[in-house]
């Protein structure tokens, strides 16, 4: 008897199966094809993105290699290619390289490029103030202490990835500025940081040895 009752509850499910396929098997169908088809996209957008990474890379050594040989107006060419064009991953890494060239020719157009990098938003904060430094570096013997400091300060900040070399380069402009307050401030700060390495902190302690003592009130 139990296997009568299992026969017909079989019977009463294929039924229903039947029922259910028959009413939506367009639909189960279209989702399948929709599953499929989006897994496939997924993949062939995988292999394109990491062609296309491929071959940036390969380009962006290229590039690297025409610097090595001197050859910075190729070099240059090549990196503003790559800036244009490229994933994003290479896009900034090859703005910052296509400045460094610049320099060699003209290092005022070369600060410009890299003050534009600085104040790109869709840049990342650490090549942000990586591209603050670098421009940085190549005013600082022309420019002047407020202007230095308007440049850097946002990079000397407590966690900032450049903070360290951005306070000194702070001292040394606020020195040469005989601007002996701002020096100390910016000595202090590399002083108290934990983290400040221990080439640094010397530089800056010999730097403190070159100030004025401090007026006794």
């Amino acid at each position: 008897m139990s296997e009568l009752f299992d026969e017909v509850d079989e019977d009463v499910r294929r039924d229903q199966l039947k029922k259910l396929w028959d009413k939506y098997s367009l639909l189960i169908i279209a989702l399948a094809i929709l599953v499929v088809a989006g897994v496939g996209g997924w993949r062939g957008y995988q292999y394109v993105e990491g062609k296309k990474a491929a071959e940036a890379g390969a380009a962006f050594d290229r590039a690297s290699e025409l610097s090595e040989q001197n050859k910075h107006a190729e070099a240059e060419a090549a990196f503003a290619d790559l800036a244009a064009k490229a994933p994003s991953g290479y896009r900034i890494l090859a703005r910052l390289r296509a400045a460094a060239e610049i320099a060699t020719r003209d290092p005022q157009a070369a600060a410009k490029a890299y003050d534009d990098i600085a104040a790109d938003r869709s840049v990342g904060v650490a090549e942000q103030d990586l591209a603050r430094i670098r421009a940085a570096q190549l005013v600082i013997d022309t420019t002047t202490y407020p202007n230095m400091l308007q440049r850097l300060e946002p990079a000397t900040a407590q966690g900032s990835t450049f903070r360290h070399t951005a306070r000194e380069m702070l001292a040394l402009s606020a020195w040469h500025a005989n601007d002996a307050t701002a020096t100390r401030q910016w000595l202090d700060q590399i002083a108290n940081d934990g983290d400040t390495p221990p080439s640094l902190r010397s530089r800056a302690e010999a730097l403190q040895a070159l100030l004025p003592p401090v007026a006794k009130s």
